[in-house]
């Protein structure tokens, strides 16, 4: 029995539940492994997976059905239903072992919310993040290497999402902002503004239900400030990854890795800048599993993806890396981006953090 069905038997017993069923495309892609998505503005999928201490069932109406069993899954079974007889809820509700939850609404169901159940990572997921990242970290830095100051965050964002695309990798998140819009916005939702004497380019990308996140920089006639403010986000980045690993070794909480970005602010000589964005948090099946926050009480699991961003006034640091116990790995890496080697203040992390690219 895997870990994710310990998980759910512990849940389902402590709740006094026969059944749980996720209808969420990010849970069900950590459940069921394979998409239940057309619209991927809905917040609810068009298939169900359940559990209830025993299998997993996977209901989809008539439409989708057989695509879900010849494409998507591997000897889970999928109950189909008439797609002008009911809604998917109905269908489940009609199928369940009761009393049971859903993280979508069910008639007579408890809700429940799944994202506490998806981490940390089994080893199968990590391969896929290893993957996931490198791919990422690919699409992104071959695009950058083709930047010219008179493009325009519009095309350079078409052009991501088409590098991303040919890897067969969706973009949630695309923000592209040049020299007028990076040190007066935290997002830079792609305009047609030219990139000017730099740029800062930020992707959140998923497969498979995992996301990956990574900003890299690149400049033609730079700022005199910018080598700075970059060094001073690394060096918070760095941190910030290292108040991660002692939290998963010692027990911590997202609260006590804020804590320590707050501090690393103030180290760098900027100690209001966290107030102007969020610091990121623990990734997964969502781009964002937790945000930190001062008060945060999720725990730091280990082995878990997390994707710190802190940014300075016009300059960002941001990787998805994997905590596995006192080992900390990179995954939005190519290896062929120019870096600066960072050192946290207590010697337990030093990590290569992407540097400039200067075109």
């Amino acid at each position: 029995m895997t870990s994710k069905h310990d998980r759910l038997d512990e849940f389902l017993a402590g709740n006094d539940l026969e059944a749980v069923w996720f209808a969420q495309p990010a849970s069900f892609a950590w459940l069921a492994d394979g998409r239940n998505v057309i619209d991927r503005r809905a917040p609810v999928g068009f298939a169900a997976v359940g559990y209830d201490g025993f299998e997993l069932t996977v209901v989809a109406d008539s439409i989708e059905a057989d695509r879900l069993r010849d494409e998507e899954f591997d000897g889970v079974p999928v109950d189909r239903y008439d797609w002008f007889d009911g809604s998917l809820a109905t269908a489940v509700a009609n199928r369940s072992r009761t009393p049971a939850a859903a993280d979508f609404d069910v008639p007579g169901f408890e809700r429940v919310d799944p994202s506490s159940l998806r981490h940390p990572l089994e080893p199968y997921e990590v391969e896929r993040y290893r993957e996931l990242g490198r791919e990422t970290a690919a699409a992104v830095e071959t695009v950058c290497r083709k930047l010219e100051s008179g493009d325009t965050e519009r095309e350079v964002a078409t052009a991501l999402r088409i590098a991303l695309g040919a890897r067969g990798i969706d973009a949630p998140v695309v923000l592209v902002g040049g020299e007028d819009r990076a040190s007066r916005y935290r997002h830079c939702v792609p305009t047609d503004t030219v990139l000017g004497g730099y740029a800062v380019i930020s992707v959140t990308a998923e497969r498979d239900g995992l996301h990956a996140s990574c900003s890299r920089t690149v400049a033609f006639d730079p700022p005199s400030w910018l080598p700075e403010r970059h060094g001073a986000a690394a060096s918070v980045e760095t941190e910030a990854i290292a108040a991660t690993r002692r939290a998963a070794l010692d027990g911590g909480t997202a609260a006590d890795v804020f804590a320590a970005i707050q501090d690393a602010y103030g180290n760098v000589g900027w100690p209001d800048e966290w107030r102007e964005h969020h610091q990121g948090g623990a990734a997964g099946y969502a781009g964002r599993e937790w945000i930190a926050t001062p008060t945060l009480d999720e725990p730091v699991t280990s082995p878990m993806a997390y994707a710190w961003n802190p940014t300075v006034e016009g300059a960002k640091s941001e990787d998805t890396v994997l905590v596995d116990g006192a080992a900390v790995e990179v995954l939005t890496s190519t290896g062929e981006w120019p870096t600066a080697t960072v050192e946290s203040r207590d010697g337990a992390v030093m990590i290569d953090r992407p540097g400039i690219l200067k075109l």
